[in-house]
């Protein structure tokens, strides 16, 4: 796989809704080395993540920018129409990479990937993604699009080890990314991640987050506001679990979910 295999690590934006707090946060994360910024439709924010992108002494070809397409836009024509107005918000001519954010509302494989497929082929997008979706989602889309997938996002973390879902993706060639990957701050006391930590004098999340880059074809985008927390999470990298961690981290699955509600895609 090729992009975000360099970008293992992203700047989740979801809540970041204060604008200039959140050109801040992206524009401080791509020059701390960060170059995989996540946004979405439904986030409100794309303007600023867009501005952040522009303030940053870093070039635009290398940053990796994806955005999703809002569960409520994703008839054909809306697709279109909503790509072209989330690319002026963030000042672009291209995306990286556009979700479908929810297999769910307007939602219509044929009528939405069709969508995604033309995008791809006008290289407005150079990846085509999905979230949210399960395997027999991913296999209905497989069906319609002649672009490859290249990402499923989806809630994981150490309680939600997402096993099937990333067998799926080394399968079939696609990548998993992680949102909550610190599942929403619930990790920061746990028992065996705070032990794992004082063992490499490193904070949680950083040992979080290097579980995270031990797996392959996964990347993750924790959400981070704040300078102190942005430069934390980069810390990851210098952050070398051993087997024991890893097994120790293994045995926390638990099929937690922090997202849940009924007509979810995995909810049958």
């Amino acid at each position: 796989m090729s992009e975000l295999d360099l970008h293992r690590l992203g700047l989740g934006t979801w809540q970041n809704t204060d604008s200039e707090e959140c050109a801040e946060s992206v524009r401080t994360a791509l020059e701390l080395g960060y170059r995989n910024i996540d946004t979405a439709q439904a986030y409100g924010n794309e303007e600023a993540v867009g501005r952040g992108i522009a303030e940053a002494d870093v070039p635009r070809e290398e940053v990796f920018l994806a955005t999703k397409v809002d569960t409520a836009n994703l008839a054909h024509d809306d697709v279109l129409a909503t790509a072209a107005e989330s690319l002026e918000r963030l000042g672009v001519d291209y995306l990286d990479l556009l979700y479908v954010h929810w297999p769910t509302e307007a939602y219509d494989p044929e009528g939405t990937l069709s969508a995604f497929q033309q995008l791809y082929d006008e290289g407005t997008i150079r990846h085509v993604g999905v979230s949210n979706f399960e395997p027999e989602h991913l296999d209905a889309a497989r069906e319609v699009l002649d672009a490859p997938i290249y990402a499923n996002q989806v809630e994981m973390h150490p309680y939600l080890q997402q096993d099937e879902l990333r067998e799926y993706a080394a399968e079939h060639d696609h990548h998993v990314v992680a949102y909550s990957p610190l599942a929403r701050t619930e990790v920061l006391d746990d028992p065996v991640l705070t032990d794992i930590a004082e063992k490499h004098d490193a904070s949680v999340p950083q040992v979080t987050l290097a579980w995270f880059l031990s797996l392959d074809g996964v990347a993750a985008i924790p959400k981070a506001t704040g300078a102190e927390h942005i430069r934390d999470n980069w810390g990851a990298y210098d952050v070398d679990l051993d087997e024991e961690d890893l097994d120790r981290i293994a045995e926390l699955d638990r099929g937690h979910r922090e997202i849940d509600f009924a007509g979810a895609p995995w909810d049958h």
